[in-house]
């Protein structure tokens, strides 16, 4: 008789290997997503800190290859650095200047017209449709205003919140200026000890991905601000034809809304939407409208497709859902950050994955993303095997 098969008393009876294999593969995806929400919260506690770390490393980003292209051409690094970094901060200084002056200029044409509007508004009540005497439109902003009055410490509470936001804001401005510096000065000095902190036999292929994902940001902020200043100008443009006020602080509202990819221009847009409906009425909002709607389509159709899908390599639909997720988990922090995180992750889990291939150089990776690419860095040194293309760099 042929003898029975003894069965392994390790394993569990009755259970199929494609039973097994699931299991096996949910509860390591259980443990993996629990370390992401442990980490998630943990930083969470440190936002103050984190955010501009990293809004710090978006700007080094920008400013990286200026500050190796004047070292390049004989400039001490700190010199570079720092004259960099000013030159910036004027920049943003004057269009700061700019933008309160025009809306100093605007803002009393803005008041009157909305006056006017309100006007209009309670003409047509009371002769439209709806037919409210004076009496009754009086007793509803009576209503209005008892309500301010009852929620009177909720809104003392929250501006004594926005007060405090306001304090965060600065502190953060100041983190962030500090520490693009310090990324400009000695990014490369970081991102070594950093490196040193790994096992030996991970640091070349996390410093090769390092090193490529480092270019590919480079090459998002570099597309995501010219996308940014064709939107702002083309807002600001057409405010400017459909005499709306405020036409400058208008297309930099756009400018700064789309830094979040393909949403933030649109959204931001409504602004200009409801200042032109104040000050022009509904038939100049409507045009206005349309010409935000002209300025996505250039975006997604010539911008989008020729800046930002050759520097980062990352599906539309990708885009979209993780600044989604981005926005539902961390709010507009998220969705900033959302895109340029998921490009980043797509280049270091690419190169880590073929890590056993010959690494490709940074002046090819360079050459392959023309025209929004740097220049070619110089030739790695076999003591340094670091690049030249930023400070913050993770060749720093």
């Amino acid at each position: 008789m042929p003898s029975r098969p003894v069965s392994d008393p390790h394993r569990p009876p009755y259970v199929s290997p494609a039973l097994r294999l699931a299991a096996d593969w949910s509860w390591r995806f259980l443990v993996v997503v629990a370390g992401v929400v442990v980490l998630a919260r943990g930083l969470g506690y440190v936002s103050e800190i984190l955010v501009p770390v990293l809004v710090a490393l978006l700007v080094t980003a920008l400013l990286g290859p200026v500050v190796a292209r004047a070292h390049r051409l004989g400039v001490p690094q700190a010199v570079a650095a720092l004259a960099t970094l000013l030159v910036a901060l004027a920049a943003v200084a004057g269009l700061v200047t700019l933008i309160s002056t025009q809306a100093a200029s605007g803002f009393s044409d803005l008041s009157d017209s909305a006056t006017e509007g309100i006007g209009e508004v309670e003409s047509w009540l009371a002769s439209g449709p709806l037919n409210l005497s004076s009496a009754t439109i009086s007793g509803y902003v009576d209503q209005v205003e008892q309500a301010i009055s009852d929620n009177r410490d909720a809104i003392v509470a929250g501006a004594t919140t926005v007060a405090a936001t306001a304090g965060h804001l600065v502190a953060g401005f100041f983190i962030t200026l500090f520490a693009t510096f310090f990324y400009l000065l000695e990014g490369r000095r970081i991102w070594s000890w950093l490196l040193h902190l790994m096992p030996q036999p991970a640091r070349d292929p996390l410093d090769d991905a390092a090193r490529q994902s480092w270019l590919t940001l480079v090459h998002y902020m570099r597309a995501t601000v010219v996308v940014a200043l064709v939107d702002g100008a083309g807002v600001a443009i057409g405010a400017a034809v459909l005499q709306v006020p405020l036409a400058v602080p208008l297309g930099l509202v756009v400018f700064l809304g789309a830094f979040i990819p393909i949403v933030g221009a649109l959204l931001s847009g409504v602004v200009a939407v409801l200042v032109a409906l104040v000050a022009q009425g509904p038939v100049i909002a409507l045009i206005m409208l349309g010409v935000i709607l002209l300025v996505q389509q250039v975006e997604s159709h010539l911008l989008q497709p020729f800046l930002m899908g050759r520097a980062v390599a990352v599906h539309p639909l990708a885009v979209i859902l993780s600044v989604a997720a981005g926005a539902t988990v961390f709010g507009i922090v998220g969705a900033l950050f959302a895109v340029p995180l998921v490009a980043v992750l797509n280049t270091a889990i690419g190169a880590l994955a073929g890590a056993g291939a010959p690494t490709r150089q940074a002046a090819e990776i360079a050459a392959s993303d023309a025209p929004l690419a740097p220049d070619a860095p110089a030739p790695n040194d076999a003591t340094e095997h670091l690049d030249d293309e930023g400070p913050a760099d993770v060749r720093r």
